[in-house]
C-alpha cells in the first residue's frame, strides 16, 4: 500500500495496488502547475485508488478541454486526479515509493531553458509513440518592460516580471518542498525586491504558512493552484518558483540542498554541489 497527502494534510489518499509507468514531464503546463523543472508522474488503476480524507475540499481547474488539475485550496499542493479507469498522481507528494524505475522524459522539446537533463532515461519531444493522449502547451507570456524576464501561473491571471538576472538559484529536496510542489524537488530563483514587479493578479495570490515553521510559506494562484512568487521582506528578496518562468532567468541552479532527506526514488545525476541540509555560511 502507498499513501499521500497535500502539504497541510487536509487531503489524503491511498493506493492498494501497483503503479504503471513512471515518467518525467517537462511540458510548460506541468512546469507552471508545479513550479518545478519537471514533474514525475505515476498512474494506477482507479479501482486501486481511494481518498482517505478531504475529497470534498479539492479545487478542480480545467487546464484544457479534456484535462483538469486538482489542488488543495488551503496549501496549494497538487493532488491526484481520477479520469476514467486510471488515477494519475505526481510522485512528489507520495509518502512511499512508486516501486518503479524512471521510464522516460516526455515533452523535452519544450523543457525549461535553465534545466539540463543528465540521466540516461529515453527522451521524447512530446509523447512516446503509441500514447494516445491530448497535447497541451502554454505560450510564453511576454514581459511588459524591454529586457525584463517574465513569469506567470498556468491560467495566466498571475503575472510578474523582473530585471534579470537573478542572483541565486538552487534546488531543495526536503520533504516539505516535495509536498508543496508535488515534485522530486523545488527550484527557486532569488531576485532583489527592487528588481521585481507584479504585472497582474497580486490579489489572486494566497499564502499558506506551515504552522510548525518560521519561514516555510507557500504562495499560489487561487484559481489554478500554480505556485507564485513570494516576498521575504526580512531579506529584501522575492523567491520565485522557477517553473513559473516564461523566459531565461540568466542564471542556472548552483546547488542541491537538503539531499539528506531527498526522495528515495529520485537520483541526482548532475555535478552540482550537494548539501545534506543548508550550505555553510
Amino acid at each position: 500500500m502507498n499513501s499521500g497527502t497535500c502539504l497541510c494534510g487536509d487531503i489524503g489518499w491511498q493506493v492498494d495496488g501497483d503503479f504503471g509507468v513512471f515518467t518525467n514531464c517537462h511540458c510548460s503546463v506541468c512546469r507552471k502547475t508545479h513550479g518545478a523543472a519537471y514533474v514525475g508522474f505515476v498512474a494506477t488503476a482507479a479501482e486501486n485508488f481511494s481518498w482517505t480524507r478531504g475529497e470534498e475540499k479539492i479545487v478542480r481547474y480545467a487546464s484544457s478541454d479534456k484535462g483538469e488539475r486538482c489542488f488543495c485550496p488551503q496549501c496549494g499542493s497538487s493532488v491526484p486526479s481520477v479520469a476514467g479507469d486510471y488515477a494519475f498522481m505526481a510522485a512528489g507528494h507520495m509518502d512511499g515509493t512508486s516501486g518503479r524505475a524512471l521510464a522516460n522524459h516526455i515533452f523535452v522539446g519544450s523543457k525549461a531553458d535553465w534545466h539540463e537533463i543528465t540521466d540516461d532515461a529515453p527522451q521524447f519531444d512530446e509523447y512516446p509513440p503509441g500514447w494516445e493522449m491530448e497535447t497541451s502547451e502554454r505560450p510564453a507570456r511576454l514581459p511588459k518592460t524591454d529586457g525584463a524576464v517574465a513569469g506567470s501561473c498556468d491560467c495566466g491571471k498571475v503575472r510578474y516580471e523582473f530585471d534579470g538576472p537573478g542572483f541565486r538559484m538552487g534546488s531543495c529536496h526536503c520533504s516539505r518542498c516535495r509536498k508543496a510542489r508535488s515534485a522530486a524537488f523545488s527550484t527557486q530563483l532569488f531576485v532583489m525586491t527592487d528588481k521585481f514587479r507584479w504585472l497582474a493578479g497580486k490579489d489572486n495570490v494566497r499564502d499558506y504558512h506551515l504552522p510548525e515553521t518560521r519561514l516555510f510559506i507557500t504562495t499560489f494562484c487561487t484559481d489554478c493552484g500554480s505556485p507564485a512568487p513570494r516576498a521575504f521582506e526580512e531579506f529584501d528578496v522575492y523567491m520565485i518558483p522557477a517553473g513559473s518562468l516564461d523566459g531565461d532567468p540568466g542564471v542556472r541552479p548552483q546547488a542541491h540542498i537538503y539531499v539528506g532527506s531527498k526522495a528515495d526514488w529520485h537520483e541526482i545525476t548532475d555535478d552540482l554541489p550537494q548539501f545534506d541540509e543548508m550550505p555553510p555560511d
